[in-house]
């Protein structure tokens, strides 16, 4: 019991304090990856594929889409300012 408490107050603390020194880039990327593998695993299971296999590929895809789309840095050019 003892273990599994101090399990759960790692793993709280690091969801909780896991993205503190990161850019905008990398929490997109990683944000990108947890809910594609979510995503991947769930979509493996429910159609009888392997869950483990789905997660892999959403992951790798949710991670490139969250790389690409998150805003690099807030560097934003305007015209006529």
């Amino acid at each position: 019991m003892r273990v599994l408490r101090y399990l759960a107050m790692m793993l709280t603390l690091a969801l909780t304090l896991g993205c503190v020194g990161m850019t905008r880039q990398q929490q997109g990327t990683l944000s990108g990856g947890a809910i594609g593998a979510a995503g991947g695993a769930f979509l493996g299971a429910v159609s009888g594929g392997s869950p483990a296999v789905g997660a892999a590929v959403g992951g790798a895809a949710g991670a490139l889409t969250g790389f690409i789309l998150t805003d690099q840095g807030g560097r934003r050019y305007y015209r006529g300012r």
